[in-house]
């Protein structure tokens, strides 16, 4: 055993070298190929922004930077493995907010914790929603349909895919934000919703903007409001629900990635600048707005924690309020 005099000195001189070791392993990350998991399968929103940016990564790192899809649960499989990766950061998640700051609320027996098992990197693109109902409804505004609802409680019926789906959350939202109280019908999939409201089978849908536009445009469906705190690019004239009076109201569904809890953070800050500087190219822009999105990144992987935080609280709030848990 090491006299104490000894020993404090070889702990004071490991103490010294950890920053370097730190710094080291930022200016050397990555050294090796990184992974991207995906929660959803090939296809989905999330997995085609994971392949465009994983592209982009791999450009700016000079490693191969693969997509690996491990869909399942809404998205807790994938968070789950990445959650027991090492942390290195060469394992990443890219989820959507869903599986992060919505099924810790509903599903009581998710294996991973969104705020103590990863280290939140960086925001990459909001997905906007829009309300639209079948073109025969006697409302076009909100004013409208609110007063309608109002007049016939539990009357009128709205389709989400499923029971604690941001679909769902989002309209309950507004339904409280407007004291009205309307029916919700739940499905197992985004089509079916938006054929039953063509057909007149159910009155009205929050869903997302790229899902409902091609509706919207030809006229089997009337746009009503988007959900964002501003008007989408991609429907520019379709009101906010803000403007229709309701100040403050904002809500849609976002991506970012996640690392492992105890990346280091010189390596977290690696990533996010890397993140960043993808996200200001025009062509990964365009490209991510063909989809959909709103490119929307984060200053900082602090700016983005305290947005996941917030979030959590948020839709946590709306959970307990509503009464929904999944078994």
């Amino acid at each position: 055993m090491l006299p104490g005099r000894y020993l404090r000195t070889a702990i004071a001189s490991l103490m010294a070298l950890a920053p370097l070791a730190a710094a080291q392993a930022q200016k050397n990350y990555p050294d090796r190929p990184v992974t991207v998991v995906v929660g959803f399968p090939p296809g989905t929103s999330v997995d085609n922004v994971a392949r465009i940016l994983a592209e982009q990564f791999g450009k700016r790192w000079r490693q191969p930077v693969i997509v690996e899809n491990r869909a399942g649960a809404s998205g807790a499989i994938g968070a789950t493995a990445v959650a027991r990766a090492g942390a290195d950061g060469h394992t990443l998640l890219l989820s959507s907010s869903g599986p992060m700051t919505i099924n810790p609320h509903i599903q009581p027996k998710l294996n991973y914790s969104p705020l103590e098992d990863f280290v939140p990197i960086g925001q990459t693109a909001v997905l906007p929603y829009m309300l639209v109902s079948n073109p025969a409804f006697p409302a076009s505004t909100l004013g409208e349909l609110a007063a309608a609802a109002r007049s016939q409680p539990g009357k009128y019926t709205y389709g989400s895919i499923g029971r604690g789906s941001t679909s769902h959350l989002i309209m309950s939202l507004l339904a409280d934000a407007a004291g009205i109280e309307m029916t919700h019908v739940p499905y197992s999939g985004s089509g079916q919703v938006q054929t039953d409201v063509i057909a007149g089978n159910i009155d009205m849908t929050f869903d997302t903007v790229v899902a409902n536009m091609p509706m919207v445009q030809n006229g089997r469906l009337r746009a009503i409001a988007v959900s964002t705190a501003r008007r989408s690019p991609l429907v520019p004239d379709v009101p906010t629900v803000a403007e229709q009076g309701y100040p403050g109201f904002s809500a849609s569904a976002w991506l970012g990635f996640f690392a492992p809890a105890g990346t280091p953070d010189g390596v977290v800050d690696k990533i996010s600048a890397t993140l960043n500087d993808a996200l200001r190219d025009p062509g990964v822009a365009d490209r991510l707005s063909s989809l959909g999105l709103e490119v929307h990144a984060s200053a900082t992987p602090v700016d983005f924690r305290k947005m996941v935080e917030d979030e959590y609280a948020r839709w946590g709030g709306v959970v307990k309020k509503i009464g929904v848990q999944l078994d």
